[in-house]
């Protein structure tokens, strides 16, 4: 076969493709729709673009960021600008009864087996409050007006290297027998408990915080 014989049977073989150009079009969008359908029942679909999920994980990375920028540690200041407060924390290491009460003498106390900074679970600290004018140890008075916080207001909690915010969520009050506080918690919470020392057992006051934020000492 001659080159001009073969040039003509592609013309002739074009000419009838293109002639047939809209079958094959809509055969092809037949297929690709059915493709389409077969791959979205069978959840194989490609994810949404990249764009549209960025912005959820930069906000997620953030407050990850934010509460975990310490390494867990143990408190040792509680400030609370609304009532003034401005206490230092005792952190031992027994749950005796006894040694407790010796640390309560001193300042505020973090329950030993409660969670520590920077750890997901629930921060509690407690203390004395009096407000009898015979009490001269400052102690029995760490935590008087914490009954007067309202929800928002922020209690700062320091640490050896780094500063934790919590925001308040609730404030009510209980008794020292028959409720109890949770030491597992989801999230970052802080808890502040009273009670009066020389009042009833139902005089006891119990603040529930949220972490906000947290940051080095040095900043």
């Amino acid at each position: 076969m001659t080159a001009v014989h073969q040039t003509a049977k592609l013309i002739r073989a074009f000419g009838r493709a293109y002639a047939k150009k809209w079958s094959f079009l809509a055969a092809f969008l037949a297929v690709f729709f059915v493709s389409l359908s077969a791959l979205a029942s069978l959840d194989l679909l490609p994810e949404a673009p990249e764009k549209a999920v960025e912005e959820p994980k930069v906000q997620a990375n953030a407050l990850t960021a934010s509460v975990a920028l310490a390494a867990p540690e143990l408190p040792v200041k509680v400030e609370i600008p609304a009532i003034k407060l401005d206490v230092e924390i005792r952190n031992p290491e027994s749950t005796d009864v006894a040694t407790l009460d010796a640390a309560l003498l001193t300042g505020a106390v973090r329950y030993p087996t409660s969670a520590k900074l920077g750890e997901e679970g629930n921060v509690v600290l407690f203390g004395h409050s009096s407000y009898l004018p015979v009490v001269n140890n400052e102690a029995f008075k760490a935590f008087n007006e914490i009954q007067k916080l309202e929800k928002g207001d922020r209690i700062t909690v320091h640490g050896e290297t780094a500063t934790f915010v919590y925001a308040v969520r609730e404030v009510t009050s209980a008794d020292a027998e028959s409720d109890a506080i949770p030491l597992v918690a989801e999230g970052h919470v802080l808890t502040l408990a009273t009670c009066d020392s020389f009042g009833k057992k139902t005089d006891r006051f119990v603040v529930v915080a949220d972490l906000v934020e947290s940051y080095p000492l040095a900043s």
